[in-house]
């Protein structure tokens, strides 16, 4: 997968440490005791982040392909789609379904 965008770059103290506190949040959620960005001592803080600029990338444009087994043998879609069968869970039998139709094509 492919995305396009033109990045804007952002330096905005109030909007970095927003974003900081909000990543912290994310991947400290699963810590026993998770870490937040005020258990630091704010002027270390701010000195770190005073050495980071924010990127944003609005997407314009994604591009995708499909890799459902088409550039393969007869033989290995007939047995890429009964290995999914056989899984017997309904996001096996749709990417079946998907290979299936490279078969008839």
């Amino acid at each position: 997968m492919t995305v396009h965008g033109v990045p804007k770059f952002i330096d905005d103290k109030a909007w970095l440490m927003s974003h900081l506190r909000e990543l912290t949040n994310i991947h400290e959620a699963g810590q026993a005791v998770p870490w937040k960005i005020e258990d630091a001592p704010e002027e270390f803080t701010l000195k770190l982040a005073g050495a980071i600029i924010g990127v944003e990338i609005p997407i314009l444009r994604i591009e995708g392909k499909w890799k459902t087994s088409q550039n393969r043998p007869h033989s290995d879609k007939i047995g890429v789609v009964a290995g999914l069968l056989d899984k017997g869970d309904d996001e096996a039998a749709a990417m079946a379904a998907l290979v299936e139709q490279h078969i008839i094509a």
